[in-house]
């Protein structure tokens, strides 16, 4: 089996990648109130020297209220945090890697009865002025990776989180501009968090956002149940200047619609003309939130993403829990040491390796 594909260069505005594979981002909550430490850094820097083409950080808020569930998910704002950063994508350059934060906010998502001490923001309830804040507050936070000399930034767009919550027809009941009963119609945020961030980082600074059709809160919902939705869904994100498409996934390797074997990044592809990231339990038989209830999963052949890609579907394929457990994975793929690949051991979701 040839790996080949995996392992072209991938060129974009100012962006350019060694090979086509993405460190999916994925929460570690382990930044002592909010600010990485060199932990943090060694960690993403093992996998920049690994030869990951693209790494994508947990996620990281902006500088609102409520903006995260957890006390340890690391802030993108604040001299404390942003020096914290500042050392990580050092360390990403000085290892040969590249690196884009991707940028948060959880919403109405609490995850304990104790933390934040102050309310959640929801969509449905956050006053006009929140929402211009919140979206200045997207802008500062990408405007800063630009300056600390990151290579693109990602908006978290998806898995129910605020972004999500504007999108998702169940918690957007706003009957104001923020709402509607189309999928077009509550775009609306997610296109002026886009725009603002375009405005701060200029044209030729890539802008990648991450979107699911699935919930956390549901794994079965759908913001498009047809091609038709779908274009009324990320053509207006196109249009205010998202570059590449993060099409979330629980199992990479599923239909998006009737009558086609694309996925979800195959049809964003064909829909909006843009490079797409494809993920969802690439290397792995089990999906990923199966790991937060403490489930490992075995490994699985590549043979079905490397068809996909091959016939271009999608640009880029996005790796979790295979480099949380092992992050050599890229390195061992490219020197076709596919023998020493292992499945997922769920004790990997808590250790920074």
């Amino acid at each position: 089996m040839s790996t080949d594909a995996l392992f072209t260069p991938f060129n974009y505005k100012n962006l350019h990648l060694k090979n086509r594979i993405v460190m999916a981002p994925m929460t570690r909550a382990q930044s002592d109130n909010g600010v990485p430490t060199q932990q943090i850094a060694d960690y993403y820097g093992r996998r920049a020297a690994s030869e990951v083409g693209l790494i994508l950080s947990e996620g990281t808020v902006i500088n609102r209220p409520a903006s995260k569930n957890m006390q340890n998910i690391p802030d993108f704002y604040g001299t404390e945090a942003l020096a914290g950063w500042k050392n990580v994508i050092d360390q990403v350059h000085h290892n040969g890697g590249k690196m884009g934060p991707q940028i948060w906010h959880v919403g109405d998502t609490r995850s304990s009865d104790d933390y934040p001490l102050v309310s959640m923001e929801k969509a449905s309830t956050m006053s006009l002025e929140d929402i211009q804040d919140t979206i200045n507050q997207f802008a500062a936070s990408a405007k800063s990776a630009k300056d600390l000399g990151f290579d693109c930034i990602e908006i978290h767009g998806a898995h129910g989180y605020l972004i999500d919550q504007f999108l998702w027809e169940v918690t957007n009941t706003r009957t104001d501009e923020y709402g509607g009963k189309t999928i077009k119609e509550r775009t609306r945020f997610a296109v002026e968090v886009v725009k603002a961030i375009r405005a701060a980082v200029g044209e030729d600074f890539t802008i990648i956002i991450r979107l699911s059709q699935w919930k956390q809160q549901d794994y079965k919902s759908r913001l498009a149940a047809n091609p038709s939705e779908m274009e009324d869904w990320l053509l207006p994100l196109k249009e205010a200047g998202v570059d590449i498409f993060h099409c979330s996934q629980r199992r990479f390797w599923e239909p998006e619609f009737e009558g086609s074997d694309l996925n979800f990044a195959g049809w964003a592809k064909k829909v909006t003309g843009q490079p797409t990231i494809t993920v969802g339990s690439v290397g792995l038989k089990g999906d990923f939130m199966s790991a937060f209830a403490g489930e490992s999963s075995e490994k699985s052949d590549l043979t079905e993403l490397l068809r996909r890609l091959e016939r271009q579907d999608f640009d880029l394929v996005a790796v979790g829990r295979a480099l949380l457990n092992d992050y050599q994975w890229v390195k061992k793929v490219k020197e076709g040491k596919l023998e020493e690949l292992s499945g997922f051991a769920a004790e990997s979701m808590g250790v920074l390796y």
